[in-house]
């Protein structure tokens, strides 16, 4: 069965009718701007995917919803990842340090669901009792800002949510959550959207997508290895040698709830308990 991605079918999303979306589609698409050359040789040097890249205000999003800035393509990727088994738990490069610490959550000009969902996303990292806890906030500058915004599908894909990975030591400030309606629906599911914005925290903590090495495990079509930047991966011990394609960090989506699995939970003991 075809899955929603973290860049969705747009067929598969809130239910709707495959034909209608199909029918949709072809008038919602926009077409991307163009990204150099430059700019796609500087993305595969991070180790990242240069298929359907798109330009955003604030730099590139890749591999569905990963957010690379212009400073961050420029910086040398010069340290190993870590890797569960040969195609699952991956990490960047950056960390978040200064532990233990509490991160803060403020969800800025957003419906109730998406409150709700990211109370579903701290409730879950919270009861794992790592070093690193979180609070949603209403006032004053949080350390992540989940904001919407609006953006139909485009090439048969939507996008759910975006983020970015953390630098200095900090988490990334920003989850972008797509409030268009083929995203969610115009009543949208809280545990559906606690999921996305449980992935998207994922990545501003530090984690790539688990399947980057093979996305055919969420995504579905011909395998697709998004690349490690040519620095290796070493094994986080405790972790099976065999794939495991129910991760909280897949690039796509199953179209509904998904938490984390016991291999998850390694990963982030691994690093932050």
């Amino acid at each position: 069965m075809k899955k929603q991605a973290f860049s969705v079918m747009a067929c598969l999303v809130a239910g709707l009718m495959i034909t209608s979306c199909q029918k949709n589609d072809q008038k919602q698409d926009a077409q991307p701007d163009p990204v150099s050359a430059d700019v796609l040789a500087q993305i595969k040097a991070q180790g990242f995917s240069t298929d359907n890249v798109r330009k955003d205000e604030d730099g590139y999003l890749v591999e569905g919803d990963i957010l690379l800035t212009a400073e961050q393509l420029q910086t040398k990727v010069s340290t190993p990842t870590l890797r569960v088994a040969n195609t699952e738990q991956y990490r960047t490069n950056n960390l978040v340090s200064a532990l233990p610490r509490v991160i803060t959550i403020k969800v800025v000009n957003l419906g109730t669901a998406f409150v709700a969902g990211t109370d579903t996303a701290i409730a879950r990292y919270n009861r794992l009792g790592l070093r690193m806890t979180f609070k949603r906030i209403t006032s004053g500058t949080p350390n992540i800002t989940i904001k919407g915004f609006n953006q139909g599908p485009s090439g048969g894909y939507i996008t759910l949510g975006s983020s970015g990975f953390p630098s200095g030591g900090n988490p990334y400030g920003t989850i972008k959550m797509n409030t268009n309606q083929y995203a969610y629906g115009s009543n949208p599911n809280v545990l559906y959207v606690g999921s996305v914005i449980q992935h998207e925290v994922g990545h501003c903590i530090g984690m790539r997508h688990t399947d980057y090495m093979n996305r055919a495990y969420s995504c579905g079509g011909s395998a697709v290895n998004e690349g490690d930047g040519g620095v290796g991966a070493v094994q986080i011990p405790g972790t099976p040698s065999g794939p495991d394609a129910n991760s909280w960090m897949l690039a796509c989506s199953n179209g509904g709830n998904r938490t984390f699995n016991s291999n998850d939970v390694i990963a982030l003991n691994y690093l932050y308990k």
